[in-house]
């Protein structure tokens, strides 16, 4: 029985700890390195997303579609905006998603502050699914309506950088990308 608990133990500590060590991502940009903490206790099916496309490269490639100034930066459609494949669409950029199922919204008090990571969506709030955007300033109007799963915590200097669109919807013409994304164990 004594060996029983000990091994219950010991996978349970086992598991814990590579959970928390990936609750860092790393992207890579043009202009640097941006460090992003995941709130795995407040958005845990929506870190596991993040954490899955990234591990499968699926964000590598993948443009900064819709970047608005003072407002924030999306991006995140694996499937027209990643300038890598031969699927990659501008026009439709934005319009994609994984093939992975959307995920139900996990709404939670943290504010969208300047470095807020959350989950891009339709008007269906259940409908998010691969893209993302960073709040390049607050944007209190969006909190608990959209599903923050992250903050940057290094780099924000970098996301500065990124282009911006034109017109109201921040649509970018030649935007910047994504390099890579890593955890960061």
């Amino acid at each position: 029985m004594k060996k029983l608990i000990l091994i219950f133990v010991i996978t349970i500590f086992t598991n814990f700890k590579l959970m928390a060590m990936e609750n860092k991502i790393l992207i890579k940009l043009e202009y640097g390195v941006v460090e992003i903490e995941l709130f795995s206790e407040n958005a845990p099916k929506h870190v596991e997303r993040i954490l899955t496309l990234s591990k499968n490269k699926e964000y590598d490639g993948v443009v900064f579609h819709r970047v608005i100034d003072g407002f924030m930066a999306q991006t995140g459609d694996v499937e027209f905006g990643n300038s890598n494949k031969n699927s990659f669409n501008l026009d439709r950029a934005g319009t994609g998603s994984s093939k992975l199922p959307d995920l139900k919204s996990e709404f939670n008090n943290i504010p969208h502050e300047r470095g807020t990571v959350s989950m891009a969506r339709s008007s269906n709030p259940n409908s998010g699914n691969s893209q993302f955007f960073i709040c390049l300033e607050a944007a209190p109007h969006l909190d608990r309506q959209y599903t923050v799963f992250g903050k940057v915590i290094s780099g924000m200097e970098f996301v500065d950088q990124i282009k911006k669109g034109d017109g109201p919807n921040g649509s970018v013409s030649n935007p910047d990308k994504i390099v890579s994304i890593t955890i960061k164990k």
